[in-house]
């Protein structure tokens, strides 16, 4: 058979890859097809396009997907039926912005020390089977899909990713990134030599046009699904020309560019080149904002309400009284900058999709748990609870370029679903207390209804 093959493909290059290929969407849809049916019955069922929330709400679910969802749904006789009580469903979360093959410890420092650290004394092997981890605990919470942006060792992500796809691994579906472009010394500053050679199992450092081309067509080979970019450090900043050719070579090749920028040069730069979303920008001028919005380029605010710094950054045990009232100012005053900027950007009519950024180990909380309170930030920063919804669904799945297949309960769109017994709607901690998840028609979590 192997030698058959090689015949043909020196005969007809590149037809007996396009056949196999054809032949396993083929091989899906026929199994899925023959799959049975299952209801999920639910007191309530949110559109998250009109905001309506639907009475007496069934999701018909064949195989991996939507059938039909609805108000009343007729449900197939034998169909197995899953009977949620009054609870809420709504579509499975996207996290937009996750760094599953790290969990860094607050008491070895800051992020340049733990990371160090981690690439030091972890291979990609053992970081992948902590983002196992990290990714099951992320499921289990609601988030459904995720993108991965970097930080992974060399190709983890994708080896992850793959063995989720292949259903070796329970975790959510992953959009990776592999090694991020960035500029010498990745994001930190000036390091050894020797610590530049750890990291660069983390990045790609890009000095001029054709390596960022380079750069680029390297990681689509690796497997990345985007390309995630490290705008400027604590020393440096890529070029508007280095960007350029950066997201013309990743667009011309089908896939997007999230682009880590803070500051006003590396924000502009970022929206001037045309990326597809801005991450973090925690300081960024108002004519960015308005540059962002015309073009269509979405934010990716990596936010949190200030408990979550106290608790994941305390001071250290040698901190005087003093030193403890600075930092806890420091965190607050850093959380109300961000809904600031928050709140200028939805001004600004800049698009908004959900992301965590969450890679430390938040005490008492597992990564999905520590990484839900970003919607927080977002309620106290004025987005609606809807808007924060479709953050998380909606906008997320346009922004991974998922539009089609995820992030809403529709016909055709991947079975991933959550439910909760409160009302996001009104109260968007609701989405803390997930008591059942499925994605791509596995049930992943099933808890009865609270009392």
């Amino acid at each position: 058979m192997r030698k058959l093959l090689f015949s043909l493909k020196r005969v007809l290059p590149g037809c007996v890859g396009l056949l196999l290929l054809s032949q396993v969407p083929a091989a899906h849809a026929q199994s899925s097809a023959a799959a049975p049916v299952r209801a999920i019955k639910c007191g309530r069922l949110l559109d998250v396009r009109t905001g309506r929330v639907l009475p007496n709400g069934v999701v018909l679910v064949q195989g991996r997907t939507i059938l039909q969802a609805g108000t009343n749904v007729a449900i197939p006789a034998g169909a197995e039926t899953i009977d949620l009580g009054n609870a809420l469903v709504l579509p499975g979360l996207i996290d937009a912005h996750t760094h599953l093959l790290q969990n860094y410890q607050p008491e070895l420092g800051g992020d340049e020390a733990n990371m160090l650290v981690t690439v030091a004394s972890m291979n990609t092997a053992r970081r992948a089977l902590l983002g196992a981890a990290m990714g099951r605990e992320d499921l289990e919470a609601g988030f459904t899909t995720v993108r991965d942006l970097g930080n992974s060792g060399l190709n983890g992500d994708v080896a992850l990713r793959d063995a989720i796809n292949q259903g070796q691994v329970v975790g959510p579906r992953i959009v990776a990134s592999t090694r991020a472009l960035s500029p010498v010394g990745g994001q930190f500053g000036r390091l050894t030599p020797e610590a530049q050679a750890l990291v660069a199992q983390e990045y790609v450092a890009v000095s001029g046009v054709e390596e960022g081309r380079r750069a680029v067509r390297q990681a689509l080979y690796d497997g990345a699904d985007c390309i995630k970019v490290i705008v400027n450090n604590e020393s440096q900043t890529l070029s508007l020309a280095e960007l350029q050719v950066i997201v013309e070579e990743a667009h011309r090749q089908g896939k997007t560019v999230a682009a880590h920028a803070i500051g006003d040069e590396a924000t502009r730069l970022a929206a001037q080149a045309g990326v597809n979303s801005i991450e973090h920008a925690y300081t960024i001028p108002d004519d960015v904002l308005k540059l962002m919005a015309a073009k269509q380029i979405f934010l990716v605010p990596t936010d949190y309400p200030p408990e979550f710094y106290l608790t994941a950054f305390h001071p250290p045990a040698t901190a005087t009284p003093e030193q403890r009232q600075g930092y806890e100012k420091g965190a607050r005053t850093f959380a109300a900058r961000n809904n600031q900027r928050l709140a200028r950007a939805l001004k600004a009519g800049v698009r908004i999709a959900a992301g965590s950024d969450e890679y430390y180990q938040l005490p008492g909380k597992t990564r999905g748990q520590a990484s839900l309170q970003m919607f927080r930030a977002y309620a106290a920063a004025g987005m609606k609870p809807l808007e924060i919804i479709r953050a998380a669904t909606l906008n997320g799945a346009e922004l991974l370029g998922l539009k089609t297949k995820i992030g809403a309960l529709e016909p055709g769109f991947a079975a991933d679903l959550i439910a909760v017994d409160g009302d996001p709607l009104s109260d968007i901690t609701a989405l803390e207390n997930v008591r059942f998840v499925m994605k791509g028609g596995q049930v992943i979590r099933q808890e009865p209804a609270a009392k």
